[in-house]
This record gives structure tokens, sequence and C-alpha cells, in this order.
């Protein structure tokens, strides 16, 4: 019995930090992801974990959630679910995306869901009351690129603690790029360093909240450019979560 104990205390360290147990999603997330009308996008659910990262965010039914540059809306269709008709989702694209935006901004409007506002932003995020939850996932590599710099990163997380409650929650998953690169490697290889993200986000007056290892990938040297064949869809990300303070 006791050998039994040591082993059950020996696998629990073992698990990595900011990972969700598979028994921690819950049947909310897990009812969200076997829905039938996102059948299309199910395939993608294993090779992007959704699973965990969704439960790593902490998201709940009647939550108010920001889903920043979205895509083809693939989170879009899974928060819709989890946060059921009392909570809403706002999938957003700053005014900078103009036309490439609007096929995916009609995509989604047409798919009549109650708890969905896609749309074009007049600016960044621009709403009328603050919300539960920002996300944005292969996106924040992108905002400094053509020119805007570093200033433009602080606009959008100044953007983000506005829009936020108090205690609300953002998450930034984005591609890792080479430790100490800085910004260097945005526009080349799409990647950036965690550690400036994680610097900028901090400055912003966030807190640190932790992180998920669910889309680590140790076989990616970093080097390659992440629509490379060789790791496109499997390229090492990381996944931060912060909460902006109570006060």
């Amino acid at each position: 019995m006791r050998f039994g104990v040591m082993l059950a205390a020996a696998a629990a360290v073992a698990v990595p930090v900011g990972v969700v147990a598979k028994s921690d999603v819950s049947p909310v997330i897990a009812k969200a992801l076997a829905d039938p009308a996102r059948a299309d996008q199910a395939g993608d659910d294993a090779r992007r974990h959704a699973a965990d990262v969704v439960a790593f965010s902490g998201v709940k039914p009647g939550w108010q959630v920001v889903d920043f540059l979205p895509g083809q809306g693939y989170w879009t269709r899974i928060f819709t679910g989890v946060v059921g008709p009392s909570g809403h989702v706002y999938a957003l694209w700053p005014s900078a995306s103009g036309e490439r935006a609007k096929a995916t901004v009609e995509a989604l409007n047409g798919r009549k869901l109650g708890n969905v506002t896609a749309a074009v932003d007049p600016g960044l995020i621009t709403l009328d009351k603050p919300v539960d939850l920002v996300w944005t996932v292969q996106n924040y590599h992108d905002l400094p690129n053509g020119g805007r710099g570093e200033a433009a990163l602080n606009a959008f997380n100044a953007a983000v603690f506005k829009a936020l409650k108090p205690g609300g929650t953002y998450v930034v998953i984005d591609h890792v790029a080479p430790a100490g690169s800085g910004l260097s490697d945005t526009e080349t290889l799409h990647r950036i360093d965690p550690a400036i993200v994680k610097k900028e986000v901090l400055a912003a007056g966030f807190t640190f909240a932790g992180e998920s290892k669910a889309l680590a990938n140790p076989k990616d040297d970093h080097t390659l450019k992440v629509f490379d064949p060789a790791i496109r869809g499997v390229t090492d990300q990381f996944v931060y979560k912060f909460r902006k303070p109570l006060k």
C-alpha cells in the first residue's frame, strides 16, 4: 500500500506544470467539442489539443469571450458551445484586417449562432462592456510586423487590459522563437520569443497566471518558418495565461 502511494505521488510530480489533466476537461467542454455542428473542424481537435487548452483557459458557461483575429473561427465555434446561451463570443478582427476578414465574418454570421458576434472592429477591441476572457492564437507575433513595431504590441495589450473585467483572463498562444531573439523572427519565421511576450504583457499591468505545455514540441528546433512543410501544424507553441488584477 505504501509503495502504491509513492507511485501515485511520483506520477503527480511528473505531470508538466500547467497541463490540464484529461479528468479536468469539464463535461461542458467535452459536449461543445462533440457538437455535430462542428464536425467539419473536429478532425483538427487532437492536433490542436483543443480540450486541454480550452480547459486551461478556465472558460465557463456564462462567460463573455473575445476571440481576437479568429481566422476561420475554429476557436469561436468551440467557445460558443462552452459559454452557452447566457454567455457571448465576440470574434473580432482589427480594422487593419479590412477585406481579408470579410469572408470569414460573413461565414460565421451566416451560421446564425445566437451567442456570437463576428465583426471587424473599428479599432482593436471596442466593446460596450468588459469581458471575462480575451483569447488570441498564433496572432501576437503578427502585430508588430509591417513596421508597426513594439508600439503595436503595447497598444494591443493596453486594449486587452481595458476590455477585461477585474480578475479577467488573457490567453496568448503562439509559435516559439529561439530564446533571446525578441521580435527579430516575427516577420521572417512568424515566431516570437516567449520571454518578450511575458515581459510586455506584465508591463501592461497583468499578472502571470500559468503556462500549459499542451502544445510543446521538443522536436521543433525553432529555426524553420512555421509554414515549412516539415513543421507546419506541429510547431512548438507556448500557451500563456495572464490575469487582470482585481484592483
